[in-house]
């Protein structure tokens, strides 16, 4: 089930909505809790009984560890738990990858396993690991209500793909929690954004850019065209679902953070990843990079420590040799930023700047969105060495006139125009009734529109979901 589904938007959440607000506030997080298992075990009942027994051993070990004084023991806790949930990880991602590397290495022909890998496996075990890490640490207690800690992890919006969310975040509000009038319009609001985002913007674009990757012969202009395009569709189908889980959060009472901050308007990659998928990169900061000694032990120790962090960034979005090479592109350009290009970043113009990045993070989606190696380069080779015919301007002039509008609104929307418009109004008019009023008949004719795509929709993908 997607949040931009009919299935989603007129049947699976209207019942949330009508059982949640009418129920006493103690019936409130098992009516969230039981529809959070529903929507996951849309994918499958074996998949959910997995990921509840996950979930439960990582309560159990977060019980022995706070209650545990021996430091030994407690270590040994959270490595077992941490080997559970990589182990997991692993079988079901990471299996069919390692035996096809072993088969090409040593020669062999060992069978390649057909594993379902389940929807959203990524977030939530990062999710799950985090919860008995921080309580390691000391950082929050351990939760004695098994249901919560399950409520915590399945919790609807952000379970499938995102943002990963601390426990510290949001354990208070799991129990005791306040939705309020504004809360509510505004997390109704947020939602819309994100479903328009998704329908309008990122649906089309994708379309474009698989037809032309798609093609054959791969024109200079079009090769261009499609790279733009997934540029586009990547940012507003994974910001799109971070948009509707926070919306969506904000109507149950809940307060997640932020995981996108516009990241296309960023002055060098550095800046790139601060505002691109903030909760993973704080995660692994926060759990790789800085238990393996950060930037405290000297250079070559730093350097490496980016590499493991960036191999396993890498790694963490897919099973494939392209994933690896992606996370280790943006490691290159970490390490020379930070050690070479440091100064020349301080003193270009701004603009220079958004180029330079612009471009980086374009031929790193190239990379990410190809297969193997043989069509990275063919791609690039088409961007790099001329080839157009008369077919080529015909066929960019059809992709333009059929697409060009999506284009444009993506590009304009990928810098902060629509929460300066909104902030403006809601500071200047904030007592105007008119003004307030045709703002939200604004957003509501937006979700009209959403809707409307939506019916004539046969292209609705969520590009991470299969992380």
């Amino acid at each position: 089930m997607v949040f931009s589904s009919a299935v989603f938007l007129f049947g699976f959440l209207p019942a949330l909505l009508a059982l949640y607000f009418i129920a006493k506030d103690k019936y409130k997080n098992y009516i969230l809790l039981a529809f959070s298992l529903l929507f996951y075990g849309f994918g499958g009942p074996k998949l959910l009984a997995m990921m509840i027994v996950v979930v439960m051993l990582d309560y159990l070990a977060a019980m022995f560890i706070d209650k545990t004084d021996s430091k030994k023991k407690r270590k040994w806790l959270l490595i077992l738990t941490i080997a559970l949930n990589i182990g997991t990880l692993f079988y079901f991602k990471y299996t069919g990858f390692t035996v096809e590397i072993i088969n090409r290495l040593i020669g062999l022909s060992i069978p390649v396993p057909k594993i379902v890998l389940p929807i959203g496996i990524s977030f939530y075990t990062f999710q799950a690991m985090s919860y008995v890490i921080d309580v390691y640490r000391k950082e929050v207690k351990a939760e004695k209500n098994p249901f919560f800690v399950l409520l915590y992890v399945s919790m609807f919006p952000q379970l499938v793909a995102g943002p990963i969310v601390r426990y510290k975040t949001v354990a208070d509000e799991i129990k005791e929690r306040k939705i309020t009038l504004q809360s509510f319009t505004d997390g109704i609001e947020r939602f819309i954004f994100g479903l328009c985002k998704k329908l309008i913007i990122a649906n089309n674009t994708g379309k474009l850019a698989d037809v032309i990757f798609g093609t054959e012969t791969l024109e200079t202009p079009l090769a261009w065209l499609g790279a733009i395009a997934y540029t586009l569709q990547i940012y507003f189908d994974f910001s799109a679902y971070s948009d509707m889980a926070i919306g969506l959060g904000k109507i149950f009472g809940f307060n997640f953070e932020e995981n996108f901050n516009y990241p296309y308007i960023s002055k060098s990659v550095t800046e790139f990843w601060r505002r691109w998928h903030i909760s993973l990169s704080t995660w692994f900061r926060d759990y790789v990079y800085i238990p393996l000694g950060g930037n405290r032990k000297g250079v070559k120790r730093q350097i490496l420590n980016l590499f493991i962090v960036w191999a396993l960034t890498g790694i963490w979005h897919g099973a494939a040799v392209n994933f690896l090479l992606w996370g280790l592109y943006y490691f290159v350009f970490l390490i020379l930023e930070k050690f070479v290009l440091k100064k020349w970043l301080d003193k270009m113009p701004k603009f220079v700047g958004h180029i330079y990045t612009l471009i980086v993070v374009l031929f790193g989606w190239v990379l990410f969105r190809s297969e193997g190696m043989t069509e990275v380069l063919r791609v690039v080779k088409a961007m790099f060495i001329p080839y157009i015919t008369n077919i080529t301007w015909q066929q960019l002039t059809i992709y333009l006139s059929s697409y060009g509008a999506y284009l444009i609104m993506g590009i304009i929307l990928s810098i902060p125009v629509f929460p300066w418009i909104r902030n403006v109004i809601m500071a200047k008019y904030k007592e105007n009734i008119f003004v307030q009023i045709i703002y939200y008949g604004f957003v509501l004719g937006m979700f009209v529109i959403a809707i409307a795509f939506l019916s004539q929709a046969t292209y609705n993908p969520f590009i991470y979901f299969r992380f």
